[in-house]
Protein backbone atom coordinates (compact mmCIF):
# COMPACT_ATOMS: atom_id res chain seq x y z
CA UNK A 1 0.00 0.00 0.00
CA UNK A 2 1.21 3.22 -0.96
CA UNK A 3 2.14 5.89 1.37
CA UNK A 4 -0.62 8.44 1.33
CA UNK A 5 0.34 11.90 -0.31
CA UNK A 6 0.81 14.83 2.51
CA UNK A 7 -1.39 17.73 1.55
CA UNK A 8 -1.50 21.43 3.01
CA UNK A 9 -2.92 24.47 2.44
CA UNK A 10 -0.98 27.88 1.51
CA UNK A 11 2.15 25.72 0.86
CA UNK A 12 4.76 24.84 -1.75
CA UNK A 13 4.86 21.80 -3.31
CA UNK A 14 8.45 20.38 -5.11
CA UNK A 15 6.77 18.13 -7.74
CA UNK A 16 8.70 16.13 -10.23
CA UNK A 17 7.37 13.53 -12.36
CA UNK A 18 9.19 11.47 -16.02
CA UNK A 19 8.02 10.57 -19.07
CA UNK A 20 7.63 7.37 -19.71
CA UNK A 21 9.48 7.36 -23.38
CA UNK A 22 12.91 6.29 -23.66
CA UNK A 23 13.92 9.29 -25.71
CA UNK A 24 14.65 12.87 -24.33
CA UNK A 25 10.64 14.52 -25.29
CA UNK A 26 11.37 17.84 -24.15
CA UNK A 27 14.25 18.48 -26.64
CA UNK A 28 11.70 18.67 -28.86
CA UNK A 29 10.28 21.86 -29.47
CA UNK A 30 6.21 21.11 -30.34
CA UNK A 31 6.49 19.07 -26.09
CA UNK A 32 7.62 22.09 -24.67
CA UNK A 33 5.07 24.29 -26.65
CA UNK A 34 2.08 21.74 -26.07
CA UNK A 35 3.54 21.52 -22.68
CA UNK A 36 3.37 25.36 -22.01
CA UNK A 37 -0.52 25.50 -23.50
CA UNK A 38 -1.34 23.00 -20.76
CA UNK A 39 -0.10 25.01 -17.98
CA UNK A 40 -1.60 28.19 -19.22
CA UNK A 41 -5.20 26.03 -19.35
CA UNK A 42 -4.52 24.73 -16.23
CA UNK A 43 -2.94 28.21 -14.26
CA UNK A 44 -6.93 29.51 -15.24
CA UNK A 45 -8.72 26.65 -14.47
CA UNK A 46 -7.29 25.90 -10.95
CA UNK A 47 -5.27 29.07 -10.43
CA UNK A 48 -1.58 28.97 -8.87
CA UNK A 49 1.97 30.45 -8.35
CA UNK A 50 4.53 28.40 -10.27
CA UNK A 51 8.22 28.95 -9.62
CA UNK A 52 11.48 26.87 -12.06
CA UNK A 53 9.81 25.55 -14.53
CA UNK A 54 12.67 22.92 -15.43
CA UNK A 55 12.55 20.58 -18.44
CA UNK A 56 15.08 18.26 -18.54
CA UNK A 57 15.04 15.49 -21.40
CA UNK A 58 12.35 12.93 -19.63
CA UNK A 59 11.86 15.01 -16.41
CA UNK A 60 9.53 17.56 -15.45
CA UNK A 61 10.34 19.49 -12.38
CA UNK A 62 8.70 22.43 -10.53
CA UNK A 63 7.47 24.26 -7.73
CA UNK A 64 4.00 24.87 -6.98
CA UNK A 65 1.79 27.07 -4.54
CA UNK A 66 -1.89 26.24 -5.36
CA UNK A 67 -4.38 28.85 -4.82
CA UNK A 68 -6.02 25.88 -2.73
CA UNK A 69 -3.34 24.07 -1.80
CA UNK A 70 -5.27 20.92 -1.88
CA UNK A 71 -5.97 21.13 -5.16
CA UNK A 72 -2.61 19.56 -5.82
CA UNK A 73 -3.73 16.13 -7.07
CA UNK A 74 -6.66 17.25 -8.95
CA UNK A 75 -3.98 19.75 -10.92
CA UNK A 76 -1.15 16.93 -11.53
CA UNK A 77 -3.63 14.37 -12.82
CA UNK A 78 -5.29 17.53 -15.27
CA UNK A 79 -2.08 18.62 -16.56
CA UNK A 80 -0.91 14.79 -17.30
CA UNK A 81 -3.95 13.67 -18.65
CA UNK A 82 -4.21 16.54 -20.98
CA UNK A 83 -0.94 16.77 -22.22
CA UNK A 84 -1.16 12.98 -22.96
CA UNK A 85 -4.29 12.77 -24.62
CA UNK A 86 -3.02 16.20 -27.21
CA UNK A 87 0.36 14.69 -27.29
CA UNK A 88 -0.68 11.11 -28.45
CA UNK A 89 -3.37 12.93 -30.90
CA UNK A 90 -0.71 14.93 -32.20
CA UNK A 91 1.66 12.29 -33.39
CA UNK A 92 -0.72 9.78 -33.76
CA UNK A 93 0.62 7.37 -31.29
CA UNK A 94 -0.92 5.55 -28.44
CA UNK A 95 -0.41 4.71 -24.65
CA UNK A 96 1.23 5.99 -21.82
CA UNK A 97 3.23 9.59 -21.95
CA UNK A 98 3.85 9.94 -18.09
CA UNK A 99 5.45 7.13 -16.41
CA UNK A 100 4.77 6.47 -12.27
CA UNK A 101 3.14 8.81 -10.10
CA UNK A 102 4.65 11.69 -9.60
CA UNK A 103 6.77 13.04 -6.59
CA UNK A 104 6.03 15.56 -4.56
CA UNK A 105 7.13 17.04 -1.22
CA UNK A 106 6.20 20.32 1.13
CA UNK A 107 8.47 22.69 1.07
CA UNK A 108 7.13 24.29 4.65
CA UNK A 109 9.74 27.46 4.36
CA UNK A 110 8.96 28.14 0.72
CA UNK A 111 11.48 27.22 -2.51
CA UNK A 112 15.13 27.75 -2.51
CA UNK A 113 16.11 31.40 -1.95
CA UNK A 114 16.60 32.77 -5.52
CA UNK A 115 14.21 30.84 -6.97
CA UNK A 116 12.68 32.86 -9.56
CA UNK A 117 8.83 32.88 -10.77
CA UNK A 118 7.95 31.33 -13.83
CA UNK A 119 7.73 34.20 -16.63
CA UNK A 120 4.33 33.69 -17.45
CA UNK A 121 4.94 36.49 -20.74
CA UNK A 122 8.04 33.53 -21.94
CA UNK A 123 5.03 30.87 -21.74
CA UNK A 124 2.29 32.61 -23.41
CA UNK A 125 4.40 33.90 -26.19
CA UNK A 126 5.56 29.91 -26.71
CA UNK A 127 2.80 28.14 -26.33
CA UNK A 128 0.91 31.08 -28.91
CA UNK A 129 3.53 29.70 -31.01
CA UNK A 130 2.32 28.18 -34.65
CA UNK A 131 4.05 25.15 -35.36
CA UNK A 132 4.49 26.00 -39.31
CA UNK A 133 3.60 23.59 -42.18
CA UNK A 134 7.64 23.53 -42.86
CA UNK A 135 8.48 22.89 -39.42
CA UNK A 136 8.84 18.86 -39.50
CA UNK A 137 10.22 17.06 -36.92
CA UNK A 138 11.32 13.38 -36.66
CA UNK A 139 9.56 11.92 -33.46
CA UNK A 140 11.19 8.60 -32.38
CA UNK A 141 10.60 6.74 -29.48
CA UNK A 142 11.04 3.67 -27.77
CA UNK A 143 8.01 3.26 -25.21
CA UNK A 144 9.19 1.14 -21.75
CA UNK A 145 5.52 -0.65 -22.28
CA UNK A 146 6.22 -1.78 -25.76
CA UNK A 147 9.26 -3.71 -25.02
CA UNK A 148 12.01 -2.17 -27.04
CA UNK A 149 9.17 -1.21 -30.23
CA UNK A 150 9.73 2.03 -32.09
CA UNK A 151 7.53 4.05 -33.49
CA UNK A 152 8.56 7.12 -35.57
CA UNK A 153 6.05 9.60 -36.97
CA UNK A 154 6.79 12.45 -39.00
CA UNK A 155 5.15 15.64 -37.46
CA UNK A 156 3.92 19.06 -39.14
CA UNK A 157 1.32 21.38 -38.81
CA UNK A 158 -0.12 19.97 -42.58
CA UNK A 159 -0.47 16.30 -40.86
CA UNK A 160 -1.20 16.41 -38.09
CA UNK A 161 -4.69 15.25 -37.81
CA UNK A 162 -3.45 12.05 -39.88
CA UNK A 163 -2.30 9.18 -37.92
CA UNK A 164 0.85 7.62 -37.58
CA UNK A 165 2.49 5.40 -40.08
CA UNK A 166 3.40 2.02 -39.64
CA UNK A 167 6.48 1.22 -37.77
CA UNK A 168 9.05 0.26 -40.38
Amino acid sequence: MRKPRELAKNVWYAVGTEINIAKPLFQLPIAVVLLHRVLREAKKRFGFELRRLKLEGALLTFYIKPDDGLELPEIMQWIKQTFSARFNWLTGRKGHVWGDRYDSEIMWGGPPEGTKPVDWAAVEMSADTPVAGAMAYILSWASLRSLGMTITTRFSAQNAAKPAPPPG
